[in-house]
């Protein structure tokens, strides 16, 4: 028994992120995307000036280190699909996808680090980003 306990003790601690398409979850975050300005009902003097915007909504949200989190993607463009690129602190790609129009995509993530992950729609740069900022886990 004590053996197990210092073995357990001693393991080196995980790295980067794990994600999974399905999983056990301790917590859980919806993602939507937005239309800020687009075509068929946005300003005609914004859609010409900067195409169209789209944003994350939230933009920015928080998840423990270590703590399985289900993330939900709801892409609510019936006619616009979306792609999404995780990135981590460095900017190296650890995650794309595309959202097809009307869908939901579901992961489970588990963030092994510390730090501030960036996202993207590389679609409809700039104003479609975001963060997964990664807090110490619970004391």
């Amino acid at each position: 028994m004590l053996s197990s306990i210092l073995l357990l003790a001693c393991s080196p601690r995980q790295h980067g992120v794990t994600i999974a398409r399905t999983g056990i979850a301790n917590a859980r975050v919806i993602v939507l995307t937005v239309g800020v300005a687009i075509k068929e009902t946005g300003p005609a003097q914004t859609v010409k000036q900067f195409g169209e915007v789209y944003a994350f909504s939230p933009d920015v949200f928080a998840v423990r280190r270590d703590q399985p989190t289900q993330i939900t993607f709801w892409n609510l463009q019936p006619d616009d699909e979306h792609d999404f690129m995780l990135t981590d602190p460095k900017n190296k790609v650890l995650l794309q996808t595309k959202f097809a129009p009307l869908s939901k995509t579901t992961f489970v993530m588990t963030f092994h680090d510390e730090g501030v992950f960036p996202f993207y729609c590389v679609m409809h740069q700039p104003a479609m980003s975001g963060q997964i900022v990664v807090t110490a886990p619970d004391p």
